[in-house]
């Protein structure tokens, strides 16, 4: 080479400069978001103004799904920082407003009180007499009107904000370690902020988690558009934020069960606090078991579970005995989940007579935890952890969108974005049901969800084609790709 040319100024890379318009677009769209979810927690709540929230929540996942799209062009490192400020900005902006759409965090509050107070919250309902010296004006208002949103009368005439005040807690005891610690940390007078604050936190370490699992397991450059499922997912403010639900706590747990353990005690004990905060993380053990068919391990992480389990209820079992389990059985027969109730399995009830419906359902989730466990992928426990949870949602077809905050969370990690449709078709229940009575929504939702779940499996199963300019090698063999696609 000649000294000219040496000396001659390099010019920038176009990769570089063809990047700007992506991170820029990616940027916009997250503003808007950010936008969206804020006037949206503000606009009112799910009983008087259900279409206006509905119609929110659609441009809101709109906009996520075209940020999610974009972000795949920007280059690793300002994707990585758009990941964590985008989850940053929409955590912010569902601190906006009070709970619109449930009530279940005036009951956390009151959880974390009762505990401060010396007392077990599984002894006693809200309403016990023997608890009426822990309220106050916040959740328990006074006065002669007890109406509004989120308020309920008992037959005593005692008003609270508290759902099912006559029940003890249903929550396993991570959950209530949590709403305890919440309320140490929290300020006198500071009513629904601190739990607020709270899920915010845990949604945005969650981005977190997912960003440094996507870079430990050697795979920088996919890390950040999949954490983005979760951080930018319009579910993670509307429940996890702006709701407080505490299922948030159990995704993070296990997130770090199955993305930075191997299977064995310390994977065994990260999933057992996650089932102690909802039950609903014991589908990911058959995934957190994929390929150890071998029975040392296999032992080890199920022990490991079980003990977790039984250590963190055991100061509740010594102050309350069986009460521990609370609501939980009542709560079950109450959303349609005993024998013989046909409220769930709406996918299923198409095909076959109410009776079957359950009973099928049973059938269909254990062979497939069973196929998970056998044929599943060891290097990847999250992705038949989202099989076998997903599929349960949809044949369990839950009016709760906050169950699928775990769904969310799995998808994160695999990658494979079609089942976050079950989490829409939950939101869309929920909100929409009052605006269609007697519409089958419930078919509906979670039928659309379904189909879109087997149209994601069938493009997923396709052989990938030779990217565009490359030369069949010997034989019809394509020549590898210069570098990683998406």
């Amino acid at each position: 080479m000649s000294a000219t040319a040496s000396q001659e100024p390099r010019r920038p890379a176009p990769v570089r400069r063809t990047a700007r318009v992506p991170t820029a677009v990616t940027a916009l769209l997250l503003a808007a978001l950010t936008a969206v979810v804020a006037d949206t927690v503000r606009a009112g709540d799910n009983e008087s103004d259900p279409g206006r929230l509905l119609a929110g929540y659609a441009v809101a996942w709109a906009l996520f799904a075209a940020a999610a799209w974009t972000v795949r062009k920007v280059p690793e490192r300002a994707a990585a920082v758009l990941v964590l400020a985008g989850a940053a900005a929409v955590a912010v902006a569902a601190l906006a407003a009070p709970p619109r759409t449930s009530t279940d965090m005036y009951r956390y509050a009151w959880d974390g009180r009762v505990q401060a107070a010396g007392l077990s919250p599984y002894a006693h309902p809200p309403a016990a007499p023997e608890l009426a010296p822990l309220r106050d004006d916040w959740l328990f208002p006074t006065g002669a009107s007890c109406r509004g949103w989120g308020l309920t009368r008992t037959r005593e005439g005692l008003c609270t904000r508290i759902n099912r005040p006559t029940v003890p807690t249903i929550y396993p005891p991570v959950a209530e370690g949590w709403f305890f610690a919440v309320h140490l940390l929290s300020p006198p007078g500071s009513r629904h902020k601190p739990l607020q604050a709270g899920g915010a936190v845990l949604a945005f370490g969650t981005t977190a988690a997912l960003l440094a699992v996507g870079r430990r397991r050697g795979d920088p450059h996919r890390a950040p558009a999949r954490a983005a499922l979760w951080g930018w997912c319009p579910a993670v403010p509307f429940e996890a934020v702006d709701n407080a639900h505490v299922d948030t706590l159990g995704v993070l747990l296990t997130v770090l069960a199955l993305g930075t353990a191997t299977a064995g005690a310390r994977r065994g004990a990260l999933l057992g606090a996650a089932v102690a905060v909802k039950l609903l993380p014991v589908l990911a053990l058959p995934g957190a078991l994929s390929g150890q068919r071998g029975p040392a391990r296999t032992a080890r992480t199920v022990a490991a579970l079980l003990a977790v389990v039984a250590l963190a209820y055991l100061p509740y079992v010594i102050a309350s005995g069986a009460g521990v389990l609370g609501y939980l059985p009542g709560y079950l027969a109450e959303e349609g989940y005993q024998p013989g109730d046909v409220h769930r399995f709406a996918l299923l009830r198409l095909l076959l007579p109410d009776a079957a419906a359950e009973a099928t359902a049973v059938v269909l989730i254990v062979l497939t935890a069973l196929y998970v466990w056998w044929r599943g992928d060891p290097d990847r426990p999250w992705r038949g952890a989202l099989l076998l949870t997903g599929t349960a949602l949809l044949l369990m077809s839950p009016a709760y969108s906050w169950y699928a905050l775990l769904v969310v969370g799995l998808v994160a990690l695999d990658g494979r974005w079609e089942w976050l449709t079950v989490a829409l078709a939950g939101a869309v229940l929920y909100l929409g049901g009052r605006l269609l009575p007697g519409f089958p929504l419930q078919s509906w939702a979670y039928g659309t969800a379904a189909v879109c779940v087997g149209l994601g499996a069938c493009l997923r199963a396709r052989p990938a084609r030779p990217p565009s300019g490359s030369a069949p090698g010997p034989r019809g063999s394509a020549r590898a790709p210069t570098r990683p696609s998406g």
